[in-house]
């Protein structure tokens, strides 16, 4: 009589064939999440920058847009969470107003990653109100002339 089923042996050859394609498939899969979340709070930016435009035609100013009336810290909009993105509880980056110069005139914004998310060690990006853009790719806390883009 002949016995059916699979040796140890070769339940462990496919053991180890299925840990080889997860040891490859799975950094690549967590860098399409990284790259996912970014451009979410790439939009979340730009919503933002819109939401300054607003502020601006409103105030004849940039000055008072963030919460409470201040010029800088969390945004009065989108204070609690990012508009493209999960609850505040799964949130991956904070937007804030970094600074308005120029007598109002001009802004900075962040996204910065939040601490303990995959996202923390991704680098802030940074939108400025003349539309350039920068991603600070080596998370190094300043922007080098390669990293004013967002797609470096």
């Amino acid at each position: 009589m002949k016995n059916k089923g699979f040796t140890l042996i070769e339940l462990m050859i496919v053991v180890a064939i299925v840990g080889i394609i997860t040891s490859i498939a799975y950094p690549t899969y967590m860098g399409f999440v990284k790259n996912g979340t970014r451009s979410a709070a790439q939009s979340d930016l730009m919503a933002l920058a819109a939401a300054m435009q607003r502020h601006k035609a409103a105030n004849f100013s940039y000055e008072g847009a963030a919460d409470g009336g201040a010029n800088t810290g969390a945004p009065a909009v989108f204070h609690a969470h990012s508009p493209s993105s999960e609850p505040v509880a799964n949130k991956q980056y904070s937007l804030t107003i970094s600074t308005v110069t120029g007598n109002g005139t001009s802004y900075l914004l962040l996204a910065t990653p939040v601490s303990g998310t995959a996202q923390a060690s991704d680098g802030k990006l940074y939108y400025f109100s003349d539309g350039r853009k920068g991603w600070d790719k080596n998370n190094d806390g300043t922007l080098g002339n390669a990293e004013y883009c967002w797609k470096c």
